[in-house]
């Protein structure tokens, strides 16, 4: 079984970025690959709830990271220091990740076959 890592490095709206590497992370879980997901710099933002990207004319797939138990993505990580810089708590957060520093982030990317960034 291939070990894929998907970071996100990205705000949520204004790009695809976000939706696609949901997409692709859940796509490669439905053929059995082990996908871990790592929230990093402005990407952590992809994990606050009660968004409204509608009133921007984007769509709303952050509801989407409520499916990732039902396809076995388990490893769901964060970057303290960038949930630090924008202010987040974990009460404010979709899902709740994994908080970690970067030398556990660099321990997940190290154990990995591939990564992708976004």
């Amino acid at each position: 079984m291939k070990k894929l890592t998907i970071i996100f490095r990205r705000a949520p709206h204004g790009s695809p970025h976000g939706r696609e590497a949901l997409d692709l992370a859940l796509l490669s879980a439905s053929f059995e690959q082990e996908v871990s997901l790592i929230f990093v710099d402005e990407g952590v933002l992809n994990l606050v709830k009660a968004q409204q990207p509608e009133l921007i004319g984007a769509k709303d797939f952050i509801a989407t990271f409520g499916a990732l138990p039902l396809y076995d993505i388990d490893t769901i990580l964060a970057c303290e220091a960038s949930l630090q810089e924008y202010g987040l708590a974990n009460a404010e957060l979709t899902i709740a990740p994994s908080i970690v520093t970067p030398s556990t982030i660099r321990e997940q990317l190290a154990s990995a076959d591939e990564v992708l960034v976004f």
